[in-house]
């Protein structure tokens, strides 16, 4: 499938609502070997809103995000961001539109600084070309310490400052996730996904992280999508929620309305938000 980014998002495209939405992605499908992974899936996520995407292990959630950021190729259905469409397009291209993701497992560079992590990511620095240094060595320097300084900034507002000096690789799991965090911001997103945030961190980082979301969303119009099991953090965080069944996508609504569909009760939930909750 080669990517076709001149297209818009065509009339009566599935699970559309009023108004373009910022991300949507219509009917994908995904097959390894003789597993569907995705089946037909379409959603929408709304700029500025902080979305849920949950679901039983195995509804193509992960698969879903791989899809969208272009980490794997769908072999049915189109992705489209602000309107136009980058399906197909390799990851890179895709994260200079806006569209940035983490992982469950964090990718960081373990050998170098949580520093040196974040000011890696800018694209296009003066500096990745070997002449640069020699016949530019003011304008190298002059966009090294803005990016420096860039990355500072975004450390003091994760509060992790204090770590900037620090080997990546000899962070816990929860600090891991909030770099990941950091060097999606060095980016100026648009939109981040994000693969289960809550997994493998402590409450109480797992609240500063969440504080930081909201903030990230309310002050920086940040849109989020996030995959996660953590049912209690999604419903009161997200709006709306997406819930993903056998690859495809099975309700969506806001918190309240998602946790009492019989439907999501059976597939996933198992009575944990039931008739206690009315």
């Amino acid at each position: 499938m080669e990517p076709t980014v001149a297209r818009r998002i065509p009339p009566g495209a599935d699970g559309v609502p009023n108004g373009q939405p910022l991300l949507h992605v219509d009917r994908l499908s995904k097959d390894f070997g003789g597993l569907r992974a995705v089946n037909g899936c379409s959603f929408s996520v709304r700029s500025g809103s902080i979305t849920g995407l949950i679901g039983p292990n195995g509804a193509g959630k992960s698969t879903v995000f791989g899809l969208i950021s272009g980490f794997l190729r769908p072999d049915e259905g189109r992705v489209y961001l602000d309107g136009d469409d980058i399906t197909g397009l390799p990851p890179h291209q895709v994260f200079r539109r806006g569209l940035c993701r983490t992982f469950q497992i964090p990718r960081e560079h373990a050998s170098l600084t949580v520093l040196e992590n974040l000011m890696l990511v800018p694209p296009d620095q003066l500096g990745e070309r070997f002449w640069n240094p020699l016949l530019r060595p003011l304008a190298v320097r002059r966009q090294e310490r803005t990016i420096r300084e860039k990355a500072q900034e975004v450390l003091e507002f994760l509060t992790l400052s204090h770590l900037r000096d620090e080997y990546a690789g000899t962070l816990s799991g929860g600090q891991k996730k909030l770099l990941e965090l950091a060097r999606t911001l060095m980016a100026d997103p648009r939109i981040v996904l994000l693969d289960e945030p809550a997994a493998g961190v402590n409450p109480s980082l797992m609240a500063r992280i969440r504080e930081q979301l909201v903030q990230l969303n309310a002050e920086r119009g940040i849109t989020f999508l996030l995959i996660e099991h953590d049912i209690p953090l999604v419903m009161g965080l997200c709006d709306p929620v997406i819930v993903m069944n056998q690859g495809t996508k099975l309700a969506e609504g806001p918190p309240a309305l998602v946790r009492g569909d019989p439907r999501v009760l059976e597939a996933y939930l198992g009575g944990q938000y039931g008739a206690a909750d009315d």
